[in-house]
């Protein structure tokens, strides 16, 4: 017995994997915003976040050099949160259009998932310098991957290859107004 999934149920399946995923990379950036709160506005010899990250040793060392850090990592988390935010959109609103794929919704929906995308890779990219050269310094930080800075050159990669498809859906939109037109 062979089980076959359309793309009407695989649409659902991903809308609700991006629905989680967005809620995780959520409660991910409202968790380094009430932190990074709570340790100026109450507690300033804090400095430690949940699931290992430990900034105790940053803020102690210097507190300018803490909000750099939580201020990079706070933009990363919240343009992924965005990122899914923009799908799940797209999806709920049922933008995509098999008949006419080119059009001005889905070219604005893919530049600006390019655009977060080389954001998310090149304030990861900031980051990941930026702790290397704390280390440098002498200050303990904890590993990249739980700073969820991670990844920089994947990030760029997706954007600049989303950059190109919605360069592609420009060019589609073109050639099917023009298409329009002659009929």
């Amino acid at each position: 017995m062979e089980i076959k999934i359309g793309s009407k149920e695989m649409l659902k399946v991903l809308y609700i994997i991006c629905w989680l995923l967005f809620i995780g990379v959520g409660i991910e950036a409202g968790g380094f915003i009430f932190n990074a709160i709570f340790t100026f506005a109450l507690k300033p010899e804090a400095g430690f976040f949940w699931k290992e990250i430990d900034l105790s040793s940053l803020y102690k060392y210097d507190p300018g050099y803490f909000v750099i850090m939580i201020s990079v990592m706070i933009i990363v988390s919240v343009m992924r949160a965005i990122m899914f935010y923009l799908i799940i959109r797209i999806l709920h609103n049922k933008k995509l259009s098999i008949s006419q794929p080119f059009n001005k919704e889905m070219q604005r929906f893919i530049s600006g998932l390019s655009y977060l995308a080389l954001g998310v890779g090149l304030f990861s990219h900031c980051g990941v310098n930026y702790s290397e050269w704390l280390v440098k310094q002498g200050v303990e930080m904890p590993d990249i991957l739980y700073l969820r800075l991670g990844g920089e050159d994947v990030w760029i990669f997706m954007g600049i290859i989303l950059l190109i498809i919605a360069q592609i859906f420009k060019r589609g939109i073109e050639i099917q107004s023009e298409n329009d037109l002659t009929i």
